[in-house]
Parts: C-alpha cells; structure tokens; sequence
C-alpha cells in the first residue's frame, strides 16, 4: 500500500496488514465452510451426483439406500421436502425442483413397495433422526404421490411434530380401497397379497377391520396443526377420489384441521402434479414459515 506526498508508514503498519488480513481470511473461510455442502455431514461413504441440476449426496440408513438434494443456498432453519415414494415421477409438475431454488433440501430413502408398513416406518425413523441430526430442520413437508400416501400419513400419524404439512398426489388414503379393491376401483391383487404380508395380517379380515389408515388416524395431525394439500384428478379410476381424498377432506374439516383439494377436472391418476406447481410450491412455503 503507497502513502501519497512521501509520508512513511506507520510503525508496524505491515504487521498489522498482514494480521488484518489473516483475520480476514479466517472470517470468510469461516462462512463458505458454515454454507458449502460436505459430504461429510452425511454417513460415509457418500457417494455424489446431480439430481434435477442440484447435488445430491447418496448413502445407507439403517441399511437403505437414501438420499439428499442440497439447494445451492440453504433456506432460513434448512427446510426440507421429502418424497416418500416416487421421488422420480413428474418432477417438475410436483414444484420440486421450484423448491430447491428457494432453499429447501429434498429427502428420500428407499423402502419399496411397502404401502408405509411397519418395518418402512422404522427405517423413516432412522432417516428423519440421520438428516436432523445433519443439521436439518427438525420438521418439513411430506409428499406422498400415489400409494406414497400411505407411506406419508401412517408416519405423520406417529410423527406430527416432525411435519409442517403434507402434500397429496392422488394420494392412497385407505388400502382398503387401493390395493384392496373394495370399493369402486379395480384394486390390485398382487399388491393386495403383499401389502397383507407386509403388515403382518393373518387374513383379509384382519386387514379390512384395521384402523390404521390414513382416513382413520386424522385427529394427531389436526391437533398438531398439520395443514394438508391434495391434487387430485376427478376421474382417478385406480384411486377413487370419493374412497380416498373426499374421505380425508370431510373428515379434517371437522376435526378443525386445514386442507386444500386441487381439483383436475375429467384427470385421471396420471400425470402426477400439476403444469403449473405454483399454488403447491407457495403452500409448502407458507407452511415452513
């Protein structure tokens, strides 16, 4: 640094510069360390790629394969979004990708076709303790599309404190229904027959007097304040909206619970989401508020 008019620098000056700019350093690597994603925030060995053109960190809980999406600037508190299943379906039309430019995380773990049982919900567990434990915040919003509305509802039931609210697609709310078939809809027997080993019934008649579903374990999630939002299309034929969402509509609003059904009119139970995610993406946005 020159002094102008032949001044001569100060006694120490070039100590106390290179001090300043030691403290200087200190404090700015300081914050890219406090806000730069490291795989070691995660179980080793972490394994990275690009999901949706953001970083996403891949590793084993509780002996699944799970994942992270990391947003290139974490929101406020580090919200996070989860899929519970079919993190890979209609991407864009869920808003997700929409959320991660706004600063949240996207979760998933790999159970398989489970139908949110209960070996499925111990392994949730194990995620949600992995990635709050990471840093995360200790809750955020659930997706469940299609029979990933079992998976969401059955661990919001037991976890309302762990969920800000849940967003719907077509979402399984009575395996009686889908798999089942004992309504309207066409069921699946395959799924019928696994979804009964799963859960550990010794025969249908067990499984069609249980009272675990997501229409029947409503009232923890409306005393926690868990706000819901469903897109459904009205002509679903696998998963009738009058066995599943219309069921679960009814029965919050008496509970005092808030929900939201977006209608798709003539829709069927494909394509998930919506062409335009927005009135999705601001109500995850409010609800981590």
């Amino acid at each position: 640094m020159s002094f102008p008019f032949g001044f001569a620098r100060p006694f120490g000056f070039d100590h106390a510069m290179r001090s300043l700019r030691w403290l200087l350093s200190l404090g700015f690597l300081g914050l890219v360390l406090a806000e730069e994603p490291s795989p070691s925030r995660w179980p080793a060995p972490a394994r990275v790629d690009t999901w949706n053109g953001f970083r996403r960190f891949r590793f084993e809980v509780d002996g699944c394969e799970a994942w992270v999406v990391e947003p290139a600037q974490p929101g406020p508190g580090k919200p996070w979004t989860w899929c519970m299943e079919f993190p890979d379906a209609f991407t864009e039309r869920t808003g997700v990708p929409d959320l991660l430019k706004l600063g949240f995380h996207h979760l998933h773990i790999v159970v398989g076709n489970t139908f949110g049982s209960p070996a499925a919900q111990r392994h949730f567990d194990a995620f949600h303790a992995c990635v709050t434990n990471a840093g995360l915040a200790p809750k955020g919003a659930l997706i469940g599309i299609s029979r990933g509305g079992l998976y969401a509802y059955r661990f919001a039931a037991r976890n309302p404190e762990r969920v800000t609210c849940i967003y719907g697609d077509a979402p399984v709310c009575d395996f009686k229904s889908w798999p089942g078939g004992k309504g309207k809809g066409p069921g699946s027997a395959g799924d019928w027959k696994k979804l009964l080993g799963d859960y550990g019934f010794d025969d249908e008649a067990e499984a069609l007097a249980f009272q675990g579903n997501p229409v029947d374990t409503l009232e923890p999630l409306a005393k926690a304040g868990v706000r819901l939002i469903h897109v459904v299309g009205d002509a679903d034929e696998p998963v009738p909206v009058p066995e599943n969402t219309a069921l679960v509509e009814e029965r919050y609003r008496k509970l005092g619970g808030t929900i939201r059904v977006l209608h798709k009119v003539g829709g069927g139970h494909h394509p998930h989401g919506l062409e335009v995610p927005a009135p999705v993406v601001r109500f995850i946005v409010e609800c981590a508020k």
